[in-house]
């Protein structure tokens, strides 16, 4: 019998398109995993058993037929509770949209399910999206596999715990600071957030609807390449969503980056950083060189101005999304979710137009800095090493705030300024916790993002290790 919990999603793929095994032998192998391990961790919310089993038989019968099979046929995927599911509840990971019946599909459902998907249901995620780490006042906190006193990353949550934990092959998550890229990190699993606009926001529930973007989370970078080459498809009625035509990522991942320019910022990125992470970070460029990609140091822009530009879209862009609720119905948010709301009640019209307004110049300071000599830019997911729960859970509203607000460090910049960037699988900390890096990209180069996580991943099997059973 086929060990499922060594596979990835292309593996699997495989697997059924050779009649290895069946989609519905998986799909019940996943759904099982998903109501034990998956609840043990904190990392569902809803499980679609009927309606997983019913469509795994449509597509093995489908497949029995003779029928061209799609590049993820029969695949089971579960994903963050914020995409729509026609006729299925999502809640946001709240309480004010518990019983909020989805009425169409998410564009990105829509695409994974042409693709050939099977979704075995929405995973935890923090409330409203806004916890870098897990955290969910109504649900309890998202639990790391690698060890259940350690915060799983966020705010999706639940599609790191389940990657990593192997309930399942792949997850769509949301990002408007980190929140793909945090739980790959922490849960030792690939993740990539695509240029802004890149992936259709529709029927997903926004946080800051400039920032947010749609990714994938899965065990490789060629999983992500797959996944990300059918979400990305142009739908015509978003406006936010680019009009380019989607590209085969998988078709570039060859392993060859010889002469590809990596650049090394050797300031901010590389202050008060955690000595095991830079020393993973060290080392994935050591492998990297070894490879043939040429290391090259670069400068860093004016990262203040950016970080407090971002700051001010995201925080008035959410309280855009929640007045109307934190006016009749404050008693149903958790405190974290009011206080980080809140500064977005203050700017003015004027801030917010100015904050949108820099944004252009700050993009091609990043660009005459960060990419002035190079292909891709390597720094790190995270500056610290995964914390405990209770680090970021412990001493007063405040103090928690400011612990919580350095797992955004590296990352929350990236969605101000549109870039792609991803989470890579590096290591394993002294206490056996993930390590990871993180590559970014000019504007539309999530292929040459894909092409390096690859040809990192056909080196090393950081992204194959998982969790004690």
């Amino acid at each position: 019998m086929t060990n499922f919990a060594d596979l990835d999603l292309v593996g699997v793929a495989q697997g059924i398109a050779a009649k290895k095994f069946s989609s519905q032998e998986i799909t019940a192998w996943s759904l099982k995993r998903l109501d034990t391990i998956g609840r043990t961790f904190n990392a569902v919310f809803r499980i679609d058993h009927e309606q997983a089993l019913a469509r795994a038989k449509a597509l093995d019968t489908q497949q029995a037929r003779g029928d061209t099979l799609a590049p993820l046929h029969g695949v089971p995927l579960a994903h963050k509770d914020l995409l729509e599911v026609a006729g299925l509840e999502m809640h946001v990971g709240s309480k004010i949209l518990q019983g909020n019946i989805a009425t169409n599909n998410a564009w990105a459902i829509d695409t994974l399910n042409t693709a050939g998907q099977v979704n075995l249901g929405a995973l935890h995620m923090a409330e409203f999206a806004m916890s870098p780490t897990g955290f969910n006042a109504h649900y309890g906190h998202g639990l790391n596999p690698w060890n259940p006193a350690y915060a799983c990353g966020g705010s999706s949550s639940g599609s790191g715990i389940a990657v990593a934990a192997r309930l399942i092959f792949g997850s769509l998550g949301s990002d408007t600071g980190g929140s793909i890229r945090n739980p790959a990190a922490m849960c030792g699993v690939t993740g990539i957030k695509p240029t802004a606009g890149r992936v259709s926001f529709a029927g997903v529930f926004p946080l800051s609807h400039t920032l947010d973007c749609v990714g994938p989370l899965a065990q490789t970078a060629q999983d992500c390449a797959r996944l990300l080459t059918h979400i990305s498809s142009p739908n015509a009625a978003d406006p936010w969503c680019t009009q380019r035509a989607n590209e085969d990522y998988e078709a570039t991942l060859d392993g060859n980056i010889k002469g590809l320019r990596i650049g090394v910022p050797q300031s901010y990125y590389r202050e008060n950083l955690d000595p095991e992470v830079a020393q993973a970070l060290q080392a994935s460029l050591d492998v990297l060189k070894a490879r043939g990609a040429v290391l090259v140091d670069v400068q860093v822009p004016d990262m203040a101005s950016i970080h407090k530009m971002a700051a001010i879209v995201l925080t008035v862009e959410a309280a855009t999304v929640h007045h109307r609720w934190m006016q009749t119905r404050r008693d149903e948010y958790g405190s974290q979710v009011l206080a980080r709301t809140a500064p977005g009640f203050t700017h003015s019209g004027i801030t917010y137009r100015e904050a949108l307004d820099a944004r252009q110049g700050l993009i091609q300071a990043y660009l005459d800095t960060c990419f002035a000599n190079c292909d891709v830019v390597h720094i790190p997911t995270l500056m610290v090493q995964t914390p405990s729960i209770a680090a970021t859970t412990t001493g007063t509203l405040d103090e928690v705030l400011q612990s919580i607000s350095g797992f955004t460090y590296s990352s929350r910049a990236i969605n101000y300024l549109g870039f792609p960037s991803m989470s890579v699988p590096a290591g394993l900390s002294s206490t056996n916790m993930p390590l990871a890096f993180q590559l970014v990209g000019r504007h539309f180069e999530e292929a040459k993002l894909l092409k390096v996580a690859d040809a990192f991943q056909r080196d090393t099997a950081w992204h194959r290790q998982q969790p004690a059973k």
